[in-house]
C-alpha cells in the first residue's frame, strides 16, 4: 500500500509584527521536539505524527507571533530601563530679541542746527545713544499732563529693558512722582508683600486718573525686577519751602533736604546766560521777580537738589554698568548739562555724555541758532500725537528724490507743498515716483488731484475701481437681459439709461470711502467752505482708514465717518435715481410719439421719480455704505 500524504492547503498568511520576523516553513524547534517524543515509531506513524504537528503549528503559529513580539518588546523596554541615561544636552540661553516698539513713534534731533532733525525709521543710533549713557531723562509735561506722555515712557522702558538684558546691564527707573518718604513701600511693591492697592493707599493725593496712568509702568517694572526709586521731595517738605521758603525747614531737614551754602545751586539758578538762553526760546515770557516767584524759586531748588542726591546715590550704588531712567517734569531736564536742572545739577560727578535729555510731547519747536543751548537731545512724539510740520525725516526724502533723479519744481504744488512742511513720507513719494512709470496713471495722478489723493494712499485703487465696475456692468445687463427677455433689444435705450446709473453709482461708492492723503490745509479753500471743509476734514474717509501723520482719530471720528459716509452715498443715490428715471421717462415719451403702437404693446408700468430715488438713496446710504465701509477693512 502506498503511504497516506496528507496535503494542507490554506490561504491564511499571517502578516509578521515589526519586531518578530516569522518563516514561512514551521519552525525547526517542531521538528525536534516530534522526534524526541517519539524516536522508535515506524516512518509512516513519524510522517502521520509530523502532518498532526505541522497542522497544529500552522494553527498555533500566528496565536504565538503577538506573544513573541510582546515579549521582545517588554525585554527592549527593560534594556532602555537598565542602560543609564546619556547626559543632557546643554543649549545655549536664547538670544534676547530686541524689537523696536516705537517703529510708528516720531523722534528729532534737537542738537542739530536750525529745525529738529526727524530721525527715520533706522532709530538704531538714537538707542545706541541711550545705551552708552548712565542717565536717561524724560521729561514729561507738568501743567497740562498728557496721556500719551506715560505710554512713551512705557514702551522706551520696555525698550531699554531688553537691551540691558542682552547686555547684561542692570535698569532702574526713579519717578519723581512718588516722594521719597514712600521709598520703602515701593521695595515692598517690588517685593510683593503688597500690591497695587496697597501701594495706591500712600499716595492718596493722587488722582484715580494719574493712578491709572501710572498702573502699567509700576506693574512692568515689578514683573520684569526694574529697580523703582522714589526721588520726589517729600510733600511736608515742599509745602513749607513753598509757603515759607527754606528758613521755614526745622535745622534737621534743612541739613536733608536743602542744599549747602556755597553749593552753587542758588546762584547757578539765576545765571545771565541761562537767562539769555531762555529767552531766545521764549521771548515773549516775562520772569517776574515777586515774593511768590521767590518761594516758587527757592521750592524748585530744593525739590531739584533733593533729586540729584538720589540720582547720584543710585548710580553709585547700581555699579558701573548700571542705567538709570528718570521721569521728572521737562523744565527739571531743559536745556541738558548746559541748562539749570538736574542734569546741570550732576555733570561735576556725571559727566555730560552720560546723560541723555528727552522731552516727551513737547508742545512747540524751535529752531536752534548757531552758538544756542539745544533744548535737549531728543524731542520724542508717539504716533498718536498731531503734527503739522517737520513729521519725517529730510535726508531720507532727499534720497528718495536724488535716487528717482527727479526736482521739486516737476512735482504736483500740493507734494511741493508738503515737501516744505515735512507732511510728506519717504514711503508716499516713493509711491508716487512708482506710479509715474505708467503712462495712464502718471495722466491722471497729475492732473486730477482727487486721483492722485487715493492713489497715493492705495497704489491699488483704480485695480479695485476696474473689478467694481466689471461687476456692476455684467450683473446690470445680466438682470435687464432676464427682466425683458426678446424685448431687449427693442428697449435697448432703457437698458443703457440703468446702465448707466448702476456705473455712476458704483464709482462714488468705490470712490467716497476711499482713503486719501492730502497736503493741502482746510485754509487753502475759499472763506465759506472753510467750515466745511474743517468739518471733513477731521474725520477718516473710511472707518477702518489707518492713522496718519498728524491724525489722532478715535471712536468718535470714525463713527462719524461711517455716518458722513452714508450721507455722501444716499445723496448719490438720490440723485443718480431721479436723472435715470427722469431719463427713462423722457425715453418713454419719445417712443410713444415716435412709434406708439410699440409702446402700447409693452404695457410697462412706469416708477415714481421721488418714491424711487428715496428708496434707492436710503439703500446705497445704509446697506452700500456699510458693505464699503467694511470692505476697506478687508482689503
Amino acid at each position: 500500500m502506498k503511504p497516506h500524504v496528507h496535503i494542507i492547503t490554506s490561504n491564511f498568511s499571517p502578516s509578521p509584527p515589526p519586531h518578530l520576523l516569522i518563516p514561512r516553513r514551521l519552525p525547526s524547534f517542531t521538528r525536534l521536539l516530534t522526534l524526541s517524543l517519539h524516536p522508535h515509531d515506524n516512518p509512516h506513524d513519524a510522517r502521520r505524527r509530523s502532518s498532526a504537528v505541522s497542522r497544529r503549528a500552522v494553527l498555533v503559529t500566528p496565536f504565538l507571533a503577538p506573544a513573541g513580539s510582546l515579549l521582545l518588546q517588554q525585554s527592549q523596554s527593560l534594556a532602555e530601563e537598565i542602560t543609564p541615561p546619556s547626559p543632557p544636552v546643554t543649549s545655549p540661553p536664547p538670544k534676547v530679541v530686541v524689537e523696536d516698539a516705537l517703529v510708528s513713534a516720531r523722534i528729532y534731533d534737537a542738537t542739530a542746527i536750525g529745525e529738529p532733525l526727524a530721525v527715520g525709521k533706522d532709530k538704531s543710533k538714537v538707542w545706541e545713544k541711550l545705551m552708552n549713557a548712565r542717565i536717561v531723562y524724560l521729561g514729561e509735561a507738568e501743567q497740562v499732563p498728557i496721556r500719551d506722555d506715560k505710554e512713551l515712557e512705557l514702551e522706551i522702558v520696555k525698550n531699554l529693558e531688553n537691551r540691558c538684558v542682552e547686555n547684561q546691564r542692570p535698569l532702574a527707573l526713579a519717578l519723581e512722582a512718588f516722594p521719597s518718604d514712600l521709598q520703602n513701600q515701593l521695595d515692598q511693591f517690588m517685593a510683593k508683600r503688597i500690591d497695587g492697592e496697597g501701594l495706591k493707599s500712600f499716595v492718596s493725593h493722587w488722582s484715580a486718573q494719574r493712578w491709572q496712568e501710572y498702573e502699567p509702568i509700576l506693574n512692568y517694572c515689578r514683573d520684569n525686577e526694574v529697580r523703582l526709586v522714589a526721588c520726589g521731595t517729600p510733600l511736608k517738605i515742599l509745602r513749607t519751602v513753598q509757603a515759607e521758603g527754606i528758613r521755614g525747614l526745622s535745622k534737621a531737614e534743612r541739613k536733608a533736604y536743602a542744599p549747602p551754602a556755597g553749593s552753587g545751586f542758588i546762584s547757578g539758578f539765576s545765571s545771565i546766560s541761562r537767562r539769555s538762553t531762555m529767552e531766545n526760546h521764549f521771548p515773549t515770557q516775562s520772569i517776574p521777580f515777586g515774593p511768590s516767584s521767590y518761594l516758587s524759586a527757592q521750592a524748585r531748588v530744593v525739590d531739584e537738589y533733593n533729586m540729584s542726591q538720589i540720582i547720584l546715590k543710585e548710580v553709585s550704588d547700581g555699579g558701573a554698568t548700571s542705567l538709570l531712567v528718570v521721569v521728572t517734569g521737562a523744565n527739571h531736564v531743559q536745556f541738558g548739562s548746559r541748562g539749570t536742572g538736574v542734569p546741570a545739577r550732576i555733570s561735576k560727578k556725571i559727566q555730560k555724555k552720560n546723560q541723555v535729555a528727552i522731552l516727551l510731547n513737547p508742545e512747540r519747536q524751535y529752531i536752534r541758532r548757531e552758538g544756542d543751548v539745544p533744548v535737549a537731545d531728543f524731542l520724542w512724539y508717539s504716533a498718536a500725537r498731531p503734527c503739522s510740520r517737520n513729521c519725517f525725516d529730510r535726508a531720507e526724502i532727499a534720497r528718495v528724490m536724488n535716487a528717482a533723479g527727479r526736482q521739486r519744481e516737476a512735482l504736483p504744488q500740493d507734494l511741493q507743498k508738503g515737501l516744505d512742511l515735512g507732511l510728506v513720507s519717504p514711503e508716499v513719494l516713493q509711491n508716487f515716483f512708482d506710479l509715474e512709470q505708467y503712462p495712464l496713471i502718471s495722466e491722471l495722478t497729475h492732473r486730477f488731484q482727487g486721483f492722485r489723493e487715493r492713489l497715493l494712499a492705495d497704489p491699488k485703487f483704480l485695480h479695485r475701481l476696474a473689478i467694481e465696475e466689471a461687476i456692476s456692468i455684467t450683473t446690470t445687463l445680466l438682470a435687464q437681459y432676464e427682466r425683458r427677455k426678446e424685448n431687449f433689444f427693442e428697449e435697448l435705450d432703457y437698458v443703457i439709461t440703468d446702465t448707466a446709473r448702476g456705473i455712476v453709482v458704483d464709482f462714488f461708492t468705490v470712490w467716497l470711502p476711499a482713503p486719501t492723503i492730502s497736503f493741502l490745509s482746510n485754509a487753502d479753500g475759499a472763506d465759506n467752505m472753510d467750515a466745511i471743509k474743517g468739518l471733513l476734514g477731521s474725520i477718516p474717509d473710511n472707518a477702518f482708514q489707518k492713522n496718519l501723520a498728524g491724525k489722532d482719530w478715535n471712536i468718535s471720528h470714525r463713527l462719524a465717518s461711517v455716518l458722513v459716509g452714508g450721507l455722501k452715498l444716499a445723496s448719490v443715490g438720490f440723485i443718480s435715481s431721479i436723472g435715470a428715471v427722469a431719463s427713462s421717462n423722457i425715453l418713454y415719451a419719445v417712443r410713444k410719439i415716435f412709434n406708439p403702437e410699440l409702446v402700447s404693446n409693452q404695457q410697462v408700468k412706469r416708477s415714481p421719480i421721488l418714491k424711487t430715488a428715496l428708496v434707492y438713496g436710503g439703500f446705497l446710504g445704509t446697506s452700500a455704505n456699510l458693505r464699503y465701509q467694511v470692505r476697506m477693512l478687508v482689503t
